[in-house]
């Protein structure tokens, strides 16, 4: 619509006092739907935060109302009767509103990846500041028809980064799946501070032939539930095989990490209060300090050991939450 309304402007501003109307018409949208834009990729980002502060859509709002009134009073924008466009004297109130917009955006943007892998984080304030960029050109320099050239193309490469992105993920459980694991694990190679953790369920084939398949996909989407509860924004958790999970986390802090994973044991065991056929698991890690020259590979298939240890330990113990913990520091 924004990209609409801004080539009618262009097309028609020039024109005979015959398509007035249609270049007050383009006008409206332009103006209306401009300082929204911000808003929508805040909704993309965090949805949570419009939920929670719905003040936040209140400059668009004021500005909404001043727009559609300025083809009768000239508050934004006034469009003489030779078809002139020109400002009007709260044309600062649109300026504003798209700003204070722009700001929440850059923001949102921001923290909302602060800490975490997101695998689209740089495309994403990339392209934030992108559109920004555009369309802040035209803001001050109104020759310049910056706008709908960077929207139009802004949204192009967002839909594609997005479908990229989808692409990472695991359809049953909404973790990320082995290919984003494998791109992470390339990134990761050489690196120095990292923790690598392996988590496998136990019996699990067992559960698929006693309770069908649909019972065995409920369990992998509750484990799946509880590790992403369970471990933080340092973290990113991914599912490689059937009941086979890694974890990945930017920090070579044992201390930490055997708290992440004492929460995910204690909330597992709460859910098995609920569920008493809900399988434990077995888990192990490595950690990376940087002090050995090893690579990404080495590191996961120590914690992969690890894992296997702990499970031939704990395979004849009684069907509880496990405790002990299985690890290596490299």
């Amino acid at each position: 619509m924004i990209i609409l309304a801004e080539a009618g402007t262009i097309l028609v501003g020039n024109d005979s006092s015959g398509l007035r109307y249609l270049n007050i018409i383009c006008n409206v949208f332009g103006f209306a739907l401009t300082p929204v834009l911000p808003i929508i990729f805040i909704a993309i980002f965090d949805v949570n935060l419009l939920k929670s502060n719905k003040l936040i859509v209140l400059p668009s709002l004021l500005n909404l109302c001043i727009t559609v009134l300025s083809p009768f009073f000239g508050f934004v924008f006034f469009v003489d009767a030779s078809n002139h466009y020109q400002r009007g004297n709260l044309f600062f109130v649109f300026v504003a509103a798209y700003i204070v917009n722009v700001i929440l955006l850059l923001r949102t943007t921001v923290m909302t990846k602060k800490g975490s892998h997101d695998p689209i984080r740089a495309e994403s304030i990339a392209l934030s500041f992108f559109v920004v960029a555009g369309t802040s050109v035209q803001l001050f320099v109104p020759s310049v028809h910056s706008s709908w050239h960077s929207v139009s193309l802004t949204l192009l490469l967002y839909y594609l980064v997005l479908s990229e992105y989808d692409g990472s993920f695991d359809a049953l459980t909404r973790l990320y799946n082995r290919a984003a694991f494998a791109k992470a694990a390339k990134k990761l190679d050489g690196k120095k501070l990292y923790s690598v953790v392996v988590l496998d369920i136990d019996n699990f084939k067992e559960i698929n032939d006693a309770y069908g398949h649909d019972y065995g996909d409920s369990v992998l989407k509750s484990i799946a539930s509880v590790i992403s509860e369970s471990f933080n924004d340092s973290c990113r958790s991914y599912r490689v095989g059937g009941d086979e999970f890694y974890i990945i986390r930017r920090s070579a802090n044992q201390m930490e990490l055997d708290q992440l994973i004492k929460t995910m044991i204690y909330r597992l065991a709460q859910e098995r209060e609920n569920d008493r056929r809900l399988p434990t698991v077995s888990y192990g890690y490595s950690i990376c300090k940087g002090e050995a020259k090893i690579g990404f590979q080495q590191v996961l298939k120590e914690a992969d050991m690890q894992m296997y240890r702990f499970k031939e330990v704990h395979k004849d113990l009684p069907k509880k939450s496990p405790q002990a913990k299985s690890a290596r520091v490299l």
